[in-house]
């Protein structure tokens, strides 16, 4: 089992450095090499994940910890390289290993002559290294690498068209989102080796496997790693009121789109709360937090995702939709109901998005075959509210709940005041430091 889960990790690294050295040498493989190159990873990357499902339903083992050595250990503190194999990361391996190699299949054929055709798919093996390292971690401290590799491929794939303005700016404001919210993960994985003396799954949590395990943490840490592992969530899985940058997303290409927005890093938070779920029902104010934080997204993003002029930003909201209601199932403990959810929630969304220009193009032809535009019947609740209402709550969804605006006012100006008073004031030491040009 050790060697197939190593491979599961192995597949993706080894075939980003083939992409990565052949292209810094300048002589990148053409396209028919790299989309074969992709397939062999992702391939018996899944074959070797399938291969130690089998072995865990025919050995009957539930959880199995696969220790690399420690990175460094000092007194009192070890930072351990470990990985874990449970009813929890092996279907999320499963999925992303099957997943990935869909979306491969799919971009070799539309992404044909692209330019940046190579550069893609070493984006997408950079990506799928950071969620097998996210969902296989065994430590938060593996776990933070893979999650930052995520965050890296997702910016560098919003940008992906670089030669235009907005795509830079959308994924400079993703990736700033992506870094505020990681220093929930960081600190959190720092005050647990404060309050254990590790950050290993299997030293945290005591108990059979997953999901039966529980936390034995002080009240008081345990309530503060959880508020930090929640903030930490909200980023990646885009929830109220960091939802802003998500259907900014959609600036990146269709096949980045559904592996990204639609399957897989979109449930990158939802899976960090699952593996510390035991953490979670410690403290009763983290549940309340997810599910009212949850439920809060569901309805914005769902009012928000009717008024979209454009497919991807719609389907982008309706995942959003989905991720809260999991968040909320999550703090209700229903966590084998989330990873079902998730799992079926990640396959539908990643097909729509591919659909989606196919989609568009149907419609179009269905519309001029019936000779005019297609009115479907509104919402129930659209027919029983008073109109002032109604027209309140659509010029609401327009601007997207107001949350950017606001938090430029409270959060993003205040912040650039500071830093700017900060800088003048620099100057004005070095200036005093230096002197004037008579004293020297």
């Amino acid at each position: 089992m050790t060697l197939l889960i190593l491979w599961v990790l192995a597949g993706p690294i080894l075939a980003f450095c083939i992409l990565a050295v052949t292209t810094l040498l300048g002589q990148p493989l053409a396209e028919h090499r790299s989309a074969l190159v992709v397939r062999v990873a992702f391939f018996s990357a899944f074959l070797a994940a399938f291969g130690v499902m089998l072995s865990m339903v025919l050995t009957g083992v539930r959880s199995e910890v696969i220790h690399l050595g420690d990175w460094f250990g000092v007194e009192g503190h070890h930072l351990e390289l470990s990985l874990v194999v449970d009813r929890l990361s092996v279907p999320f391996t499963l999925l992303t290993t099957a997943l990935s190699g869909v979306i491969g299949a799919f971009a070799s054929r539309y992404l044909h002559r692209e330019s940046g055709f190579n550069r893609f798919f070493m984006l997408l093996m950079l990506f799928a290294t950071g969620m097998l390292g996210v969902v296989l971690a065994g430590s938060l401290d593996v776990l933070y690498a893979g999650w930052e590799l995520l965050g890296l491929s997702s910016a560098m794939l919003i940008g992906f068209f670089h030669e235009r303005r907005n795509p830079v700016l959308n994924a400079v404001r993703a990736f700033v989102t992506y870094r505020v919210c990681d220093v929930g993960l960081l600190a959190g994985a720092v005050l647990m080796h404060h309050a254990v003396g590790t950050s290993a799954f299997d030293q945290i949590y005591s108990g059979s496997a997953w999901p039966d395990v529980h936390a034995d943490l002080p009240d008081g840490e345990a309530t503060v790693i959880a508020g930090l592992l929640i903030f930490a969530s909200l980023g990646k899985s885009a929830q109220v009121p960091l939802s802003g940058w998500f259907p900014r997303a959609m600036e990146g290409p269709t096949p980045s789109s559904a592996i990204f927005y639609g399957a897989l890093s979109v449930h990158a938070g939802a899976y960090l709360l699952l593996r510390n779920g035991a953490l979670i029902a410690q403290v009763p104010a983290a549940q309340v937090a997810l599910i009212v934080i949850g439920l809060t997204t569901a309805v914005h993003a769902t009012l928000v995702g009717r008024v979209q002029s454009d497919i991807k930003s719609s389907l982008a909201y309706a995942s959003v939709t989905q991720v809260g209601l999991i968040l909320a199932e999550i703090g209700f403990g229903f966590r084998q109901l989330a990873v079902a959810h998730i799992v079926g929630h990640a396959l539908i969304r990643a097909l729509q998005l591919l659909r989606a220009p196919s989609a568009l193009r149907d419609r179009n032809q269905l519309e001029a075959a019936v000779g005019g535009h297609l009115n479907p019947t509104g919402a129930w609740y659209s027919r029983i509210l008073p109109a002032s209402l109604r027209s309140w709550l659509y010029r609401l969804a327009l601007e997207r709940g107001y949350h950017d605006a606001l938090l430029e006012l409270i959060v993003v100006g205040p912040v650039l005041a500071l830093l700017r008073s900060a800088d003048r004031l620099e100057q004005q030491w070095i200036a005093w430091l230096a002197g004037s040009e008579e004293q020297r």
